[in-house]
């Protein structure tokens, strides 16, 4: 596995942003608890990568990050957290069920299987990777194995989870009575996605009328966006409506589709497992449009504090269209914009694995040039960027831009 950078990544928890949860009965990520305490998986998020920002080698905050980024969709943190967690004990069973976990939610089941093979070499418990495997067999189309395991997971901490999956499991198989009666703990206890897994049971069982009725009763107004959807599961093979409901997978003339468009993160907004995907489901059923003429290219990806950096090559003199109130780490200035290009890859040069990743921007104002990296998603994230940046004998120094500053991308050379 490729090993975790650097635990002190700018812009901790704005990936969280890129977690909409799909249309699903229930949550992609089972995996146990990401916290002891009575918090959201954003909150302990953040509160893991302050306990590495102190100790990079602290497996068990890796661990429970990894859970954490899984509970909110961030498929690719949590494989950074766990990669590193294997780097620091190769010898616990957790990393490796939790790369299982991490590709059973990107819908890769059969590359899921040997990290739980894997995960019981090095004494998992069959209870802690049997919600995840389960998943993974439900996806492959063999739901007896699935069924087995998510019953295997029902004594464990994933137990309402294995539950709500074995549900679903066996309304794939044809066994709705058998579904409804694995559900009803669940609707006994009131369990907030009861009704929607009640709604996919009835669909995947061919009452998509039912399911319409039951899934109005859960998101009053969706039915007539989610009807399509609905009604088409019946016809799906059995590994792609395990997809479809527990992953938002769809297939469609290209293979496979997503049952949802995620909109585009809210700045200052953080996105927990708990919100719809709803609103784009319809989305998938109309034909693409033209991708539309973009006039003004759009703003820097807000570089993340916690995943694998995604490497992207900016377009030569891309403007940057500024907005006010972004928080910036200023490196240098110049009177000459020009020299400011060389200066930040000769400091990218000098510290390769503090800088993989992030990408250079030369700020122009009336005043002068300036060197700066970000945008952050607040002071506190890029205090902390800053912290890291002295700790190899770099002074950066917090900018606010305004809307008149042209803002344009360092080109690698």
């Amino acid at each position: 596995m490729r090993g975790f950078l650097h635990m002190r990544f700018i812009g901790t928890l704005l990936a969280c942003a890129s977690a909409a949860v799909v249309m699903t009965a229930a949550p992609a990520a089972a995996q146990g608890s990401y916290s002891p305490y009575d918090e959201g998986p954003g909150a302990a998020l953040a509160r893991y990568v302050r306990a590495l920002a102190s100790d990079p080698q602290d497996f068990g905050s890796l661990i429970g990050a990894g859970k954490a980024a899984l509970a909110l969709g961030d498929t690719q943190a949590a494989a950074g957290f766990f990669a590193r967690a294997d780097e620091v004990n190769s010898k616990s069973p957790l990393p490796q069920a939790g790369m299982g976990a991490v590709s059973v939610a990107n819908g890769e089941p059969q590359a899921a299987l040997p990290y739980f093979k894997r995960a019981q070499q090095l004494g998992a418990p069959l209870a802690t990777i049997a919600c995840d495997r389960g998943l993974a067999y439900d996806l492959l189309g063999r739901q007896a194995d699935a069924q087995t395991d998510y019953r295997a997971a029902l004594g464990g901490l994933d137990s309402d989870e294995a539950r709500r999956r074995l549900a679903l499991s066996l309304a794939i198989s044809g066994n709705r009575a058998g579904a409804l009666d694995a559900l009803a703990p669940l609707a006994a206890k009131g369990d907030a996605s009861a009704n929607r897994v009640r709604a996919f049971v009835l669909a995947l069982s061919g009452d998509s009328n039912g399911a319409m009725v039951a899934i109005d009763a859960a998101m009053p107004g969706s039915w007539s966006r989610v009807s399509p959807f609905l009604q088409r599961l019946p016809g799906l093979a059995p590994g792609q409506k395990a997809a479809a409901v527990n992953l938002g997978i769809f297939p469609d003339a290209n293979d496979a589709a997503y049952a949802y468009a995620s909109p585009p993160p809210v700045p200052g907004r953080v996105v927990t497992a708990s919100t719809d995907r709803l609103a784009g489901i319809d989305s998938l059923l109309r034909p693409p449009a033209p991708p539309p003429v973009q006039a003004t290219p759009p703003a820097p990806v807000t570089q993340v504090a916690y995943t694998v950096p995604v490497r992207t090559v900016p377009a030569p003199q891309r403007t940057v269209a500024a907005a006010s109130n972004k928080v910036w780490l200023q490196l240098a200035s110049a009177a000459d914009a020009g020299a400011l290009p060389r200066r930040f890859q000769r400091l990218k040069s000098q510290n390769r694995e503090l800088f993989d990743g992030i990408t250079g921007f030369v700020a122009s104002g009336p005043d002068q040039a300036r060197l700066v990296i970000g945008p952050f998603r607040g002071q506190s994230d890029a205090e902390i960027f800053a912290q890291d940046l002295q700790t190899v004998g770099i002074d950066a120094s917090k900018w606010t831009n305004s809307a008149s500053d042209r803002i344009v991308p360092v080109t690698a050379e």
